[in-house]
């Protein structure tokens, strides 16, 4: 039987690579940096300076979708106002 085809991800234009390297580095780096910044100011104004950084890397025609995959980030680990979900899923049904 044949191996299923495995699919290849996309293929990034060169463009866009340097901004791909940058999130992904910037989401390895969110655990230690909210660690190492233990007052809010300093790690917002942490955060601030990685979300110029990475927005710079961006080409014009992909700003707004590297605008909003930061501001995901930011939400996630609490520097943007945002909704996070936070639904609990029950194992059990409650017994009616």
């Amino acid at each position: 039987m044949p191996d299923a085809p495995t699919t290849a991800p996309p293929l990034l234009p060169d463009a866009m690579q340097p901004v791909e390297d940058a999130l992904r580095l910037l989401e390895q780096e969110m655990p230690g940096l909210q660690h190492q910044h233990r007052d809010l100011f300093a790690y917002a104004n942490a955060w601030a300076e990685r979300h110029d950084a990475v927005l710079a890397l961006a080409p014009p025609a992909a700003r707004a979708d590297i605008e909003a995959r930061l501001r995901r980030i930011g939400i996630r680990w609490g520097l943007v106002g945002g909704m996070r979900m936070t639904t609990q899923f029950p194992a059990l049904r409650t017994p009616r």
